[in-house]
């Protein structure tokens, strides 16, 4: 648990307009890498998956196409 004044000190910084001003800098510069040109690249997606999979020594498992029975919507 946070003190009392702590918790003032908090309060009085999310108050202040430098705070805003910082924030207001940090979410103009986010990146997605995987957003190009205002789309998602599906290509880089997938790629970073595929070398996650390798760097955390994940096995794939084999492909298994989706097979649609029953196309009712209720």
């Amino acid at each position: 648990m946070i003190s009392k004044s702590e918790k003032e000190e908090l309060l009085k910084l999310l108050q202040s307009k430098k705070f805003k001003e910082d924030m207001r800098i940090v979410s103009k510069n986010k990146h997605n890498p995987f957003v190009k040109e205002g789309t998602v690249d599906i290509d880089k997606y997938i790629e970073f998956l595929n070398q996650y999979n390798k760097f955390i020594n994940h096995t794939p498992k084999k492909f298994k196409p989706i097979l649609i029975k029953c196309n009712k919507i209720l």
